[in-house]
């Protein structure tokens, strides 16, 4: 079998950031798929399930009722790995383009008070692995560290 495209990239090398993982034309759309990555891969623990749970139902709500970006959403959800999320968009862009919606997004889930959306038996499959706290605690480590001053060596993946 060949090697798929994520699996090309040196992990060994893989910093904290916004990366393009790929574009795809199908169609006549465009789609990029943008590889978010919240933890350094095997440098450090990777992202609790629960955590990582409720920051995609945050994500997936916030991005989708985004005002600019909602209806170019195609699909926002975390890695296997855990160490960070993918986020799908119908159209051509660079990692810069999407930094300030990033920032938006990860301030928007480390402020996030009240319920967590979709949080119930009625709408998710496993409502009860959700931990806001740490969610919370993640998004505004990922913010700070890494979106707010972020460089070029965080936006395009490694050589």
């Amino acid at each position: 079998m060949n090697k798929i495209e994520s699996f090309k990239i040196d992990h060994t090398l893989l910093k904290r950031g916004i990366y393009v993982s790929r574009r795809d034309e199908i169609g006549a759309e465009n789609i990029t798929t943008f590889d978010l990555r919240v933890k350094e891969p095997n440098n450090e623990p990777a992202l609790d399930p629960a955590a990582a749970h409720t920051l995609e139902h945050i994500g997936a709500t916030f991005l989708r009722n985004h005002a600019e970006y909602g209806e170019k959403v195609v699909y926002f959800g975390p890695m296997g790995c855990l160490t960070g999320f993918y986020l799908l968009l119908n159209g051509r862009y660079d990692s810069k383009d999407v930094l300030g919606l990033m920032q938006e997004l990860f301030k928007f889930a480390a402020d996030f008070e009240g319920e967590v959306p979709g949080a119930s038996a009625v709408e998710c499959g496993n409502y009860t692995l959700m931990d806001l706290a740490q969610a919370k605690q993640e998004a505004a480590k990922y913010y700070a560290e890494v979106l707010d001053g972020i460089g070029s060596e965080n936006l395009n993946y490694p050589i």
